[in-house]
C-alpha cells in the first residue's frame, strides 16, 4: 500500500544552520563589549525608573544594508553621544531584520548579498559581527524583534529591543517579549490605537511558558519570570499621535491598565507620515511637552542615515550608495547632529530647573556616575 505524501508539500529544500552557540563562539564577546551591553542595559532601566533624569534617544538607519557605512556612522554617533551625554542617553538603532506587508528586501541577516541568495548563516555572522564593534565603541544597541529564534543569536549584544506595530498583538512575540533580558518597547498598532501595546505590555509583565530552541539549538519549552521594563512606543497611525492630546490619552490608558507610564515617542513612521522632513517637527513638539512639565516621555526615535532620503533598490547591489537607507527615507547626519545638540540644550534647561522631581532624579544619577568613577 502506498501512502500519500504529507508533510513539507511546499517546502523546497533545507538546510542546516549553525547554532546559537556554535554562533557565539565563532563571533564572541569580549568584557568590553559585556561591560558595554550591560552598562546600556542599567542607563535605560535607570531612566525607565525614572532615577535617571536624562532623555533616551534611540538613533540609527531603518535598516542596515552596508556595514562600512553603518560603523561610520556608529563611530560619529559614538563622538556625538558623549558630548550630550549629561542630558541624552544616545543607543544607535542597528535593524538587521525589516517585516514586509507584501514583498521586499528583508534586511542584512535574511539577505546579507541582497541578491536573493538568502545566505542567513551568514547574515547572522556579520549582523553579530557588526554588533561587537558597536559594542566595543561603547555605543548601546537597540533592534527589532522579528523573527522569533533571533534573540538566540544576536539578543547578547542588544541593550534595547522593541516589538513592531504589525507583531505587537502576536502571542508568541509577547511571550518572547516576557523573557528577553533588555527592556523592551511594544509600538502601538498601524492604526495608530494603543490597545495592542498596552495590552502586549501586560502579557510581558507576566510569567509564560512557550516553545524555543536553546543555545544547543534543542527544542525546548521555556518558562520566563517576566519582564519588568516593557513600554510603549508611539508611532503614529492612519494620523499622527505625539500631540498633547494624543500623549494625555496614553497616559490615562496606561495609567488604567496598571501600567508605568513610560512613552517613547517614534518621531518617524506614521508620527511624520514617512517624510524625513517632519521628524524635527515631530522631536521638538514632544520636547517642547516636555518642557512644559510632561514626565511621561523618557525618550524618542530618530531614524536617521548619513545620507538624507532613501533609494530604490538596485539590480547590483554594486550600485547602491552605501550611506543612504534602501528602506523608509531617512534624515541625513547633519540633521542628525543638529536634533540631538537642540534635544541636548533644551533638556539640559529643564533638567537645571529648580524641580524637586529633577532635583531628585538627578541626585541619584549623579551618585551614580560618581561611584562608577570611584
Amino acid at each position: 500500500m502506498t501512502y500519500p505524501h504529507l508533510e513539507n508539500i511546499n517546502i523546497k529544500s533545507v538546510a542546516l544552520l549553525a547554532t546559537p552557540r556554535e554562533m557565539q563562539r565563532a563571533v564572541p564577546q569580549t568584557s568590553a563589549t559585556l561591560s558595554s551591553v550591560i552598562k546600556g542595559r542599567e542607563m535605560i532601566e535607570r531612566i525607565l525608573d525614572r532615577e535617571d533624569p536624562r532623555l533616551l534617544a534611540i538613533v540609527g538607519p531603518c535598516s542596515i544594508h552596508n556595514l562600512e557605512a553603518a560603523e561610520e556612522y556608529a563611530k560619529r554617533l559614538k563622538r556625538l553621544g558623549e558630548e550630550i551625554q549629561d542630558a541624552i542617553c544616545v543607543v544607535m538603532r542597528v535593524y538587521f531584520e525589516k517585516p514586509r506587508s507584501v514583498l521586499g528586501w528583508k534586511g542584512l541577516i535574511n539577505d546579507p548579498f541582497m541578491n536573493d541568495t538568502f545566505h542567513i548563516e551568514e547574515g547572522i555572522r556579520m549582523a553579530r559581527h557588526f554588533l561587537v564593534r558597536v559594542a566595543e565603541l561603547g555605543l548601546p544597541a537597540a533592534t527589532e524583534v522579528l523573527d522569533t529564534l533571533m534573540p538566540q543569536y544576536i539578543g547578547d549584544l542588544i541593550s534595547w529591543s522593541v516589538i513592531g506595530a504589525r507583531t505587537a498583538e502576536a502571542q508568541t512575540h509577547r511571550e518572547i517579549a516576557s523573557g528577553i533580558s533588555t527592556p523592551v518597547g511594544f509600538k502601538n498598532a498601524t492604526d495608530g490605537t494603543f490597545v495592542a501595546a498596552i495590552n502586549g505590555m501586560r502579557t510581558a509583565m507576566g510569567p509564560h511558558h512557550f516553545l524555543g530552541v536553546t543555545e544547543d539549538g534543542l527544542p525546548a519549552i521555556f518558562s520566563t519570570t517576566g519582564n519588568a521594563y516593557p513600554h510603549i512606543v508611539i508611532r503614529g497611525g492612519k494620523s499622527p499621535n505625539y500631540d498633547a492630546r494624543s500623549i494625555a490619552a496614553c497616559e490615562k490608558e496606561l495609567a488604567a491598565a496598571g501600567l508605568p507610564v513610560n512613552i517613547v515617542v517614534d518621531c518617524s513612521h506614521g508620527n511624520s507620515n514617512k517624510n524625513p522632513d517632519l521628524q524635527s517637527a515631530v522631536m521638538r513638539e514632544i520636547l517642547a511637552q516636555i518642557e512644559a512639565g510632561n514626565s511621561s516621555i523618557r525618550g524618542f526615535m530618530l531614524e536617521s542615515h548619513l545620507e538624507w532620503g532613501a533609494q530604490p533598490m538596485a539590480k547590483d547591489p554594486k550600485d547602491l550608495r552605501p550611506g543612504c537607507s534602501v528602506t523608509d527615507e531617512c534624515i541625513d547626519w547633519s540633521t542628525t547632529e543638529t536634533l540631538l545638540r537642540e534635544a541636548h540644550e533644551r533638556h539640559k534647561q529643564v533638567m537645571d530647573k529648580p524641580s524637586a522631581k529633577f532635583n531628585a532624579q538627578r541626585s541619584t544619577f549623579n551618585a551614580q556616575v560618581t561611584d562608577k568613577d570611584e
